[in-house]
């Protein structure tokens, strides 16, 4: 390298330095503040990483004692044990606490359980998903003893091509039209049954025992 080039390289250079320097000298109160909330926000990051953590193990271990209890036939307990789970855990226990307790009460008493279950239909903080299970699984608590009329406003809502639990919706549609010996109401629901490709393997077993009793006709009652 040529002495000129040497000479404006090392110029150049201790230009930067001084630059940085200057820099250094103005904001480096700044520059310290700024890595130190850095590392601050890092480190909380991790710990909240771990509360999370920590309380979702918690949540789980609390949750499966629940279904423990329930499996052992304790039912008082287990109800006790997912009521506490739901009103103090803010995570998917939480939430999947209320459904399971409202599946326990609909063990023992199928209105409660469907009250429970409605609850949940109404509860605008869950998502449309969780919203139509509940109304679902309400309906079907409620088949035994509701009139198939009342039943079928929110079913036929659950019915549509794009809904996920369709399939089940229109088993009970049709179900309710057989309860009601109104076949032509059943058949109509049990052939969207057949002519959904998505249809479950296990619901197409049960259709040709469903689309054999509509093809026996409505059951005559003698007075």
């Amino acid at each position: 390298m040529a002495p000129k080039d040497e000479f404006i390289r090392e110029v150049d250079e201790e230009y930067r330095r001084d630059q940085m320097a200057q820099i250094w000298n103005r904001y480096s109160g700044v520059i310290i503040g700024i890595a130190l909330l850095v590392v601050v926000a890092v480190g909380g990051w991790r710990y909240w990483q771990y509360r999370q953590e920590t309380q979702s193990q918690a949540a789980a271990l609390r949750y499966e004692e629940a279904l423990q209890l329930s499996r052992e036939e304790k039912n008082q307990e287990a109800q006790a044990a997912l009521e506490a789970l739901a009103k103090e855990d803010g995570s998917g226990y939480g939430f999947l606490s209320r459904f399971r307790l409202a599946a326990e009460l609909g063990s023992q008493n199928a209105e409660n359980g469907a009250s429970a279950y409605e609850a949940l239909a109404n509860d605008s903080s869950l998502s449309p998903l969780w919203q139509d299970l509940a109304r679902l699984r309400a309906a079907w608590l409620r088949f035994d003893t509701a009139d198939p009329a009342q039943l079928r406003p929110a079913l036929e809502r659950l019915a549509v091509p794009t809904n996920a639990w369709r399939h089940s919706a229109r088993e009970l549609l049709g179900l309710s039209g057989l309860k009601a010996n109104d076949m032509d109401y059943a058949g109509r629901w049990f052939d969207q049954i057949a002519a959904d490709r998505e249809t479950p393997s296990a619901l197409r077993q049960r259709l040709a025992i469903y689309t054999a009793l509509v093809a026996g006709g409505a059951v005559q009652v003698t007075q």
